[in-house]
């Protein structure tokens, strides 16, 4: 694993620094406490303890989502993201330096993707801004096999975002948040005094074309007020910016899109599939997000 990552990761036991040691040929992160956690040898650490709040995405939602983003329907929010991510860690950098010290930031900031699904978001950050290096937080065990594989500077580990996140205190300099649970008061402590939160979020017109036309669940009107409400009293919203593309889809890649997002636990298999044979082809989507910027409040 990367050890300028593993330098900030955290025991999630204790919470001591945690380093990577081999027994034969297994590898795995220690404590000085000796509570230890393996490495599976797909790449990723298992840093979850205890019982996780929520499942996470089945390994045929997870291949669906890597299907439909390999064909590069999403690359919007992955650009959008590296443009703000190269932006906030450019203007943070002098904050970051004076604040947090040398051993534990080093000369690569850390980015952190809470929630990161496949990885190729994250993927996307850090081959737009070089000298960073990569955290991939999922609850899914599927989706961290490929996240270990998205880009050279990832290292991915289990964790339900939710609870306590194996991370030091103002460790990390960029934190990700797509289409994923939004932990207001772990994402401050984790986030370095000029660090940035950048939250991507569904707009009201988001797949709007297949709601009615599929029976998918609609996107909650009051979604950016929920949105606020988890981060309030933690952090302070900088900007926000809504990216719309229209898609153009097969219904084998509209199958795909239902079969990754939150409709598929809901969906009945054979009425989807019925009424996606039903549509014309192509298929015109409208993909529409809110993309936030957020600042550390002031405490």
């Amino acid at each position: 694993m990367d050890s300028r990552v593993v330098a900030r990761l955290r025991c999630p036991v204790c919470h001591d620094p945690l380093a990577e040691v081999a027994t034969g040929a297994s590898r795995s992160l220690r404590c000085p406490r000796r509570h230890s956690f393996d490495i599976a040898r797909q790449g990723y650490v298992n840093l979850l303890t205890g019982r996780a709040t929520h499942s996470g995405d089945t390994a045929e939602m997870v291949a669906a989502r890597a299907d439909f983003l390999s064909a590069g329907h999403y690359d919007v929010i992955s650009a959008a993201l590296a443009a703000d991510a190269d932006a906030a860690l450019a203007a943070a950098d002098a904050a970051l330096a004076a604040a947090i010290p040398d051993q534990v930031l080093g000369a690569y900031p850390l980015v952190v993707d809470a929630g990161a699904g496949t990885g190729r978001h994250l993927a996307a950050v850090l081959a737009a801004v070089p000298g960073t290096v990569g955290l991939a937080l999922d609850i899914a065990k599927p989706a961290l096999r490929r996240a270990a594989r998205a880009h050279p500077r990832v290292t991915a580990a289990l964790a339900d975002t939710w609870q306590r996140l194996p991370l030091a205190d103002a460790s990390t300099a960029l934190l990700l948040n797509v289409f994923a649970p939004r932990n207001g008061a772990e994402f401050r402590r984790v986030l370095a005094p000029g660090g940035r939160l950048l939250v991507v979020t569904p707009a009201n017109d988001h797949l709007t074309e297949l709601v009615a036309a599929l029976g998918l669940l609609r996107v909650d009107p009051a979604k950016a007020d929920r949105v606020a409400a988890s981060l309030a009293g933690h952090f302070t919203e900088e900007s926000t910016a809504v990216h719309r593309q229209e898609l153009t889809l097969s219904r084998a890649e509209v199958a795909t899109l239902v079969g990754m997002g939150p409709s598929a636990w809901h969906a009945d298999p054979a009425g989807s599939a019925a009424r996606i044979d039903a549509l014309g082809e192509p298929v015109r989507v409208t993909m529409a997000v809110r993309l936030g910027t957020y600042r550390p409040a002031q405490a």
